[in-house]
């Protein structure tokens, strides 16, 4: 009788109070959204806006990229990321001067300065680190690209930016950041054009791994979580992106990180003249060590996502 009671009292009865609960659950899951992205801008910036980090992502990283590097014919650390933006450049193609490319969490901008050298198409990098921001702005200039990539401060999981608008989007290990990870794959093909195609690479857990063992994994990044090709590949598909391939190749992850520790620990007595703190380089050491063990021992695993947006 409390139910019927309830019902009578909406002025639309029982199909009103489930429209009212339907907008009250949207209205909490946008807050928790909002939340999760806030969450994980503090913790992107925590991780990419401080002297310390400044100085280990320029001087060890490879300079102007920052992301996984191809070591089949190299152990240079830069060598290794400029011959990532090689390879992942082809499959953004078909691009030429007339193309507009979005990279989500561009860094210092290196492979958004490679795709305008190469193709001659205009690139906006879109990061959450003034302090990277900065220094990708610098190096376009630097490069005379700065008519050719601009470089926008802002969250990838709620783009200002309209509906298909770019003929390209990537992304190179900064998607693990995201707080709401399918929101970034839901804002990626929101802003394709029909027939584009969404590249990108990343960090993730495999999909048979024992997530009980990956916490000290995240807490070199004070990350909550990874995602999993499983769940990139649903994601991609609930928001209608049709799936080329994946390229898994961990043993270039796990090369890389082992490559990056061992630059790390040579370099150590020259970036503590340059002032660098104990507890980064010890949390840095340590930390790498848990991502080459992760990729070494299975946990984790790492490769080239290609997406496609249906022609329409």
């Amino acid at each position: 009788m409390d139910v019927l009671r309830s019902e009578s009292k909406h002025p639309q009865g029982q199909a009103g109070m489930q429209q009212d609960a339907a907008k009250l659950q949207k209205e909490q899951q946008g807050r928790l959204q909002q939340r999760l992205t806030r969450d994980a801008e503090t913790r992107a910036r925590e991780c990419y806006d401080t002297p310390d980090a400044e100085l280990f992502y320029s001087n060890v990283w490879g300079g102007e990229n920052i992301h996984v590097g191809m070591y089949n014919t190299t152990r240079d650390i830069a060598d290794a990321s400029h011959r990532t933006n090689m390879r992942l450049a082809p499959m953004l193609e078909p691009l030429d001067a007339s193309s507009a490319v979005l990279d989500l969490g561009s860094g210092y901008g290196g492979t958004a300065r490679y795709l305008a050298r190469t193709y001659g198409c205009k690139v906006t990098g879109l990061n959450v680190s003034d302090v990277e921001n900065k220094r990708a702005v610098a190096l376009n200039k630097q490069h005379g690209l700065q008519d050719k990539v601009e470089i926008v401060l802002g969250t990838f999981e709620d783009v200002d930016m309209p509906n298909a608008s770019f003929d390209a989007i990537f992304s190179q290990e900064a998607m693990l950041h995201a707080g709401d990870k399918a929101n970034v794959v839901a804002e990626a093909a929101r802003m394709l054009k029909p027939g584009g195609r969404f590249v990108f690479t990343d960090v993730m857990r495999s999909d048979d791994c024992d997530e009980s063992k990956l916490q000290p994994i995240y807490d070199r990044l004070h990350l909550p979580s990874l995602a999993s090709p499983s769940f990139y590949r649903a994601a991609a598909a609930k928001h209608g992106l049709d799936e080329i391939g994946f390229e898994e190749d961990t043993a270039n992850f796990t090369a890389h990180y082992s490559r990056v520790r061992e630059d790390l620990i040579a370099r150590e007595q020259e970036l503590r003249q340059q002032n660098i703190s104990e507890a980064y380089l010890d949390r840095m050491k340590n930390g790498l060590l848990h991502w080459v063990a992760g990729g070494r021992n299975g946990l984790l695993c790492w490769g080239f996502f290609s997406f496609r947006k249906p022609a329409k």
